[in-house]
């Protein structure tokens, strides 16, 4: 189909554009996320933050994470379910300001995290166990072999946990080794270890800054929206 078949058929793209998109140029000029690219996107968006802000409230830090995290998974319930240990924000905020490298599980996480606003090195810890060597040889997940692999790297590093469990009881793990990342954001999903591991990073000895959620929620979409925050905080953002 040409071009003039498709004017024909439905219009031309400025025409259909007008008729679907109702922009309000106030809300567009509010928005301060990162991840929001075009007026559409963030007249959307800042919709939904001013929405969930009635909900959630809007008083603290801590707040701003939770209403990321409903907005991520449309879910209002998140918010009662997410906790915070340590003064994560601050240590999030040096860490950012710091350059300090993020290490995820997965690369949809990777692929998440916005790459404006901030120096840091995004790092899918997959790429790690070159050939999945440490994974094959010990029986273990790749998530949790490639932070082994990487373990020596890991120190005043932000950790970044998705969707795998056996990665956050590795670092749980190091931790107790000695490792002493700057953040943790866990918050794998899933019925098996999911919550339990999840349990274990709150419950560290150690003193590690930690965002998690309680239970078998979670996922990709939660750790993403922790470390966008963050990042908005770190920049000054207020919204």
């Amino acid at each position: 189909m040409t071009i003039e078949d498709k004017n024909e058929k439905f219009g031309t793209l400025d025409e259909l554009v007008e008729m679907t998109v109702e922009i309000d140029p106030e809300i567009v000029e509010s928005c301060t996320d990162y991840g929001a690219g075009t007026d559409e996107a963030k007249a959307i968006y800042m919709k939904s933050r001013k929405y969930i802000q009635e909900i959630v409230g809007n008083k603290t830090p801590e707040d701003r994470i939770r209403q990321r995290c409903v907005i991520a998974t449309g879910d209002i319930s998140v918010s009662d379910i997410m906790q915070f240990r340590h003064n994560p924000i601050e240590a999030g905020k040096e860490a950012i300001l710091n350059n300090a490298p993020i290490f995820v599980d997965i690369n949809m996480v990777k692929a998440g995290i916005t790459k404006v606003g901030h120096n840091c090195e995004i790092i899918c810890i997959l790429d790690e166990d070159k050939d999945a060597k440490i994974a094959k040889k010990y029986g273990i997940t790749r998530t949790a072999a490639g932070y082994l692999a990487a373990r020596d790297k890991l120190d005043g590093a932000i950790i970044a946990i998705g969707n795998a469990p056996s990665a956050a009881i590795t670092i749980c793990r190091l931790i107790e080794k000695g490792l002493r990342p700057a953040l943790i954001v866990g918050t794998p999903v899933g019925f098996v270890n999911a919550a339990e591991s999840k349990e274990m990073i709150r419950n560290l000895e150690v003193p590690v800054p930690s965002i998690t959620c309680v239970g078998t929620r979670g996922g990709t979409p939660m750790a993403v929206a922790c470390v966008n925050e963050l990042i908005s905080i770190a920049n000054g953002r207020t919204e």
